[in-house]
């Protein structure tokens, strides 16, 4: 198991990096050719720059019972697609359950943000600390989930 994080502009990666030294699980930021990032833990890949380099490229190396740490809902669905586990920087699993309804409201965001009406879409609040915990836990029980699911396939 690893967990893969689309690591561009991700405000949790040291809540990720905090919960996979504790399970001893490896880490791989990937982000583009625009950011530069670091770690004493994880490792960085960097994709070429380009609309959804980073999405492809991620999805392409995750795999069944992998955790994929994704604000993109197009990249939580192909996640769940290859049977890996993912969840949003809210700390919102992705599930088979919720991920149409997501994708259908994205759908309604960017349809209203393309037409020629003048629409004001806010855009999300800023982060908290309380974000950052509810993220924390959430993350960390998706781990504790992953890790037992996956012994069921060894």
């Amino acid at each position: 198991m690893k967990i893969y994080v689309d690591a561009d502009a991700c405000p949790v990666r040291a809540q990720v990096e905090e919960i996979a030294k504790k399970y001893n699980i490896p880490v791989m930021l990937i982000c583009d050719t625009n950011h530069i990032l670091a770690s004493d833990y994880s490792e960085v890949t960097v994709a070429d720059a380009g609309a959804d380099s980073v999405d492809f490229l991620l999805i392409n190396k995750c795999s069944r019972g992998d955790i994929v740490v994704t604000q993109d809902y197009g990249v939580g669905a192909m996640a769940l697609g290859k049977g890996a586990y993912a969840i949003h920087q809210s700390g919102r699993w992705y599930t088979d359950e919720n991920i149409d309804d997501m994708l259908m409201s994205r759908h309604i965001v960017k349809s209203a943000r393309r037409s020629h009406k003048k629409v004001h879409i806010k855009g999300p609040k800023k982060r908290t600390e309380e974000d950052d915990i509810r993220f924390l836990n959430s993350f960390e029980r998706l781990v504790q989930k992953a890790l037992s699911e996956n012994q069921n396939y060894k």
